[in-house]
């Protein structure tokens, strides 16, 4: 009852604190650089938007802020140069960049209107506001943990950046930086080993998220895409993030004649805060960091350069010591504990680098030449010894020996070995294209890429009993050990021995149109493509095996002229995703180069109402989907590691319905709540549908911003996710048909309460604050209610009944973070 009131008594005050009371402005932001006709930067240059007004820089850079949702006219004015006007429609938070060319010989450039929202409304992209990303409290702080709030987006592991969408799984995900693919790591098997995201928040312009029915134009995946922009630099700054988590350091600049910029981003982080709160105590020393370039070269004013570069080193020593976890019911309570002896010892390295060539024909007309070399080495060495009883716990309130397991029901341990190593290279070249004609915008891509993996794969686990060992589940020879004597050879509960070098070769190609024309007098906008992929598998031992596959792609969207704004909106097609190299590998560790690409036939019907409350706006996004996979190649799921069957042996389908809400709830802040329900299942070898390992049914998000009435200053953001469990609670050696066990449900809140000491609305000429063009101190609590979440189950089997128990394993209970954050 205590507890109960409690928690209610919390909610309550959360929700109090979330009342809006007092209004700020609401903005967009123009910025760029002023040129000349002979491509040199113009300083001082006079702009102005109705009462609004600043100069340009000696660099040609300026930068103004301008009312969202609007048309606003922006004048440029200079006595030794012509005026140019143009009229802009940002959303709130939204950067657009513009750099005029100014000439005396020519006459003012038309009034147009300029809008960054309407492309991608059409296409049915999400895009986030990296201001946002940067504030929203989480345990793993960046993009992944703010796209964990839209719907059809599900992860039960605050510890890791992967996501699933829409039943797909983390492998189905496209990620691309400026427009290149990068790529997550082989070999962590549980989030508090994967330490940084390649994407660093701190660095993006912009974000853009497509969780089904994307253009041809984006890769051979089947689940979703997530497009990330690096900026391009305009000023001299320093950004450092503080916290108890770790810290990054931003510094970027610009040359002054504004050819070369440069952006480099440095981050450290440490999980032991988080991790040292779990239920196991340990010896935990992580390292996780990582640098980051993106640098840019303006060669003339129709060719470019751009480099982006990474490196990073995950380094993770883990001695765990004891664990007691206690489970049961309350008639009933029973615990598990744990000693160990042994450590863990993993070390992942990856070194990135891309240059990408841009040469403008002309405003129409624009080629491009990438490429991209990816390279990860990465360790997993690890002997540990659980030993562990299992019984009945003291419930007497009251007695000394409360919380104390009495009477032991199993004892038994377990020996977990591992040596694995990893080494992979990925080499990219690309070249890609565009040009626009009479309304019509064509694109094209043509890409050669070489995989070489090289993998040794060595994992054994032996299970013991009071004394007696346990075969495995399948072996031929089960004893029955101790009632019957067992005169069989002993063999390990699981034993995976393989060492691999595979090459895969992959050429691929696309080409898309798209047009934007009316239908009397509604708005329409059309969108059609095609991608090829041909791949050939080789190695040692490996027969070569080349397949080809074609994914013809359409989106097609209509904007009535209704009284009422609403813009609807389908998308399909035929989506392949070619085997990577995880998906080639079994359980066993045998590749099996025959593995085909799995299809599926996808289509997304969605709808965007745009509206006004309380004379704000808002926007109520809806999309229906139905995906029908074939060839799929089915996998089990424990904690982020997936291990498939290599083989093309089942079929699967999914359909959902996804709601999101957002708008202004606080007067000039953005806010939103989703909502998803989803159904996937998948039918093996004929044997009947089941749930997928990532049938999330249901899934409710929510992001809401707030400040204090009388005290804007202080800032709250609030992160809330809930979703219903996973069918991951049996073992990963257990047959799904059998044992269809789901997790608990998963239930988080992350609040953040920041208060800012100097912005540009809050300046100071003089004094220790002077130097600062933004400072803030905060406090973050993660788990807010403390939930009890588990990512898997431990099963632990008592010889004697032949009963196995499910251990719940506990992620992360309530943590409190301190963080600062500081731009000169």
């Amino acid at each position: 009852m205590n507890a109960t009131h409690n928690y209610n008594r919390l909610l309550l005050n959360v929700l109090y604190f979330l009342i809006p009371l007092f209004s700020i402005a609401q903005n967009g932001t123009v910025q760029g650089v002023i040129l000349d006709e002979l491509n040199h930067p113009i300083p001082n240059v006079n702009i102005t938007a109705n009462t609004i007004g600043t100069q340009s820089n000696e660099n040609g850079f300026y930068a103004i802020k301008i009312p969202d949702s609007k048309n606003v006219t922006i004048t440029y004015s200079h006595v030794s140069f012509k005026s140019i006007t143009a009229s802009f429609n940002l959303k709130n938070g939204e950067f657009f960049e513009f750099n005029p060319v100014m000439n005396p010989n020519v006459e003012q450039i038309e009034t147009v209107v300029l809008s960054g929202t309407t492309r991608k409304d059409v296409q049915g992209i999400v895009n986030l506001n990296p201001a946002v990303i940067r504030k929203i409290p989480g345990a793993n702080p960046g993009i992944e943990n703010l796209l964990k709030t839209l719907p059809g987006v599900s992860s039960n592991n605050e510890l890791s950046t992967q996501y699933s969408v829409r039943g797909g799984n983390y492998d189905e995900n496209l990620v691309y930086v400026n427009g290149i693919e990068v790529y997550r790591p082989f070999l962590v098997r549980s989030g508090q080993q994967e330490g940084l995201s390649f994407v660093n928040a701190d660095m993006t312009q912009n974000v853009d998220f497509s969780a089904g029915g994307f253009q041809a134009k984006y890769g051979d995946k089947l689940s979703s895409v997530l497009d990330i922009t690096y900026r391009k630099p305009v000023d001299f700054a320093i950004n450092t993030d503080l916290s108890l988590l770790g810290g990054s350091l931003t510094v970027e600049g610009v040359s002054k004649d504004s050819k070369l910029t440069a952006l480099v981003g440095m981050r450290y982080r440490d999980n032991s805060l988080l991790v040292d709160a779990k239920e196991t105590q340990t010896n935990y020393d992580p390292k996780f960091a990582d640098i980051q370039t993106y640098f840019t070269y303006q060669f003339t004013d129709k060719f470019s350069m751009n480099f982006l570069g990474n490196a990073s080193i995950n380094k993770y020593n883990y001695e765990p010591e004891t664990r007691q976890t206690n489970f049961g019911t309350i008639n009933n309570p029973q615990a598990l504990l744990v000693f160990y002896d042994g450590q863990e010892k993993d070390a992942y390295q990856t070194l990135f680098g891309a240059l990408q060539a841009t040469y403008n024909v002309s405003d129409t007309f624009k080629l491009h030449l990438i490429g991209s070399s990816y390279h990860t080495t990465e360790e997993e060495y690890f002997d540990i010894l659980a030993q562990y009883r299992l019984g009945e716990v003291n419930s007497n309130i009251g007695d000394e020996d409360l919380g104390e397991v009495e009477y032991s029901e199993g004892i038994g341990g377990q020996l977990n070995h591992g040596r694995n190593d990893l080494d992979a290279l990925i080499s990219t070249i690309e070249h890609k294209g565009s040009y626009s004609t009479n309304g019509n915008d064509f694109e094209w891509s043509v890409k050669l890429t070489n995989e070489d993996i090289r993998d040794r794969l060595v994992e054994w686990e032996i299970i013991d009993s009071a004394g007696f060992s346990i075969n495995p589940p399948k072996f031929r020879n089960p004893n029955n050990q101790p009632y019957e004597s067992y005169e069989g050879p002993l063999v390990a509960f699981q034993n995976v021995r393989a060492t691999n070098n595979t090459t895969i070769n992959r050429l691929q190609a696309y080409v898309q149109w798209s047009r934007r024309f009316e239908i009397g007098a509604h708005e329409v906008w059309a969108n059609a493509g095609v991608r090829s992929h041909s791949w050939t598998v080789s190695g040692e031992d490996i027969d070569k095996t080349s397949q080809t596959v074609f994914s013809p792609r359409g989106q097609l969207a209509i904007k009535p002229n209704w009284k009422r704004d609403m813009l609807f909106r389908v998308s399909g097609g035929l989506y392949y995703q070619p085997p990577f190299y995880r998906e080639l590998r079994d359980s066993t560790g045998t590749v099996n180069p025959n593995v085909k690409a799995q299809k599926s036939i996808h289509f997304v019907a969605g709808n965007d109402y745009s509206f006004e409350i309380w004379e704000r706006p808002f926007k109520l996004t809806t999309e229906a989907y139905y995906k029908k996979m074939t060839d799929v190649n089915p996998y089990t799921l424990e904690n982020v590691r997936i291990r498939y069957q290599a083989d093309n042996n089942a079929e699967a389908y999914a359909y959902g319905l996804d709601l999101r809400i957002n708008g202004e709830f606080v007067p000039g802040t953005e806010s939103w709540f989703s909502f998803g329900y989803l159904k996937t299942e998948e039918n093996i070898d004929n044997r009947g549908y089941i749930a997928r390992p990532t049938d999330q049914r249901l899934k409710f998000g929510a992001l809401f911003q707030d400040y204090v009435p009388k005290m804007p200053e202080m800032k709250m953001y609030l992160n809330l996710v809930y979703n219903t469990g996973l069918p991951g609670g049996s073992p990963s050696y257990a047959d799904p048909y059998v044992y269809q066990s789901r997790l608990p449900d998963y239930k988080r809140a992350d609040l953040g309460l920041q208060y800012v000491i100097v912005d540009e609305n809050k300046a100071f000429d003089k004094g220790w604050k002077k130097p600062f063009k933004y400072l803030s101190v905060g406090f973050e609590i993660f788990n807010v209610f403390d939930a009890q979440n588990s990512i898997t189950n431990t099963w632990v089997r008592d010889v004697y009944s032949k009963r196995q128990y499910a251990i719940p394993n506990y992620l992360t209970p309530r943590v409190f973070n301190l963080r600062t954050t500081m731009t000169f």
